[in-house]
């Protein structure tokens, strides 16, 4: 199994930048892509950022350029680095992993708890 705890949320003026953090921990070595999701009132949660095992990485639109997701294997630490924060981006945002599940190769995702990221006018 793997645990993921997320933070670093809070509260932002608009133009600012916040680092979230996701820990992991528990057999994280077989975890082949992470991602960051948010989810507004009254919205469905949606991508913001994904990072394969192979260092691949996807944006949704409305955030390229600003977010950039990375990840520090030694310390089993996913991030989100948000830059030029705008209202819009106020929302919970998850961290996700995605795992292989021996022996059939069965494919499972984990999920964090959530932090919250307002961004102020």
């Amino acid at each position: 199994q793997v645990q993921l705890v997320e933070s670093g949320g809070g509260l932002v003026q608009a133009g600012g930048s916040l680092r979230l953090s996701c820990a992991a921990s528990g057999s994280t070595f077989s975890i082949i892509a992470n991602g960051w999701y948010r989810q507004a009132p009254g919205k469905q949660r949606e991508l913001v950022a994904a990072l394969t095992s192979g260092g691949i990485t996807n944006y949704a639109d409305s955030v390229k350029g600003r977010f950039t997701i990375s990840r520090d294997n030694a310390k089993n630490t996913l991030y989100l680095q948000m830059n030029s924060l705008k209202p819009e981006d106020t929302a919970v945002y998850y961290c996700n992993a995605n795992k292989v599940i021996p022996p059939l190769g069965t494919m499972y995702d984990y999920w964090g708890q959530g932090t919250q990221v307002t961004v102020s006018s």
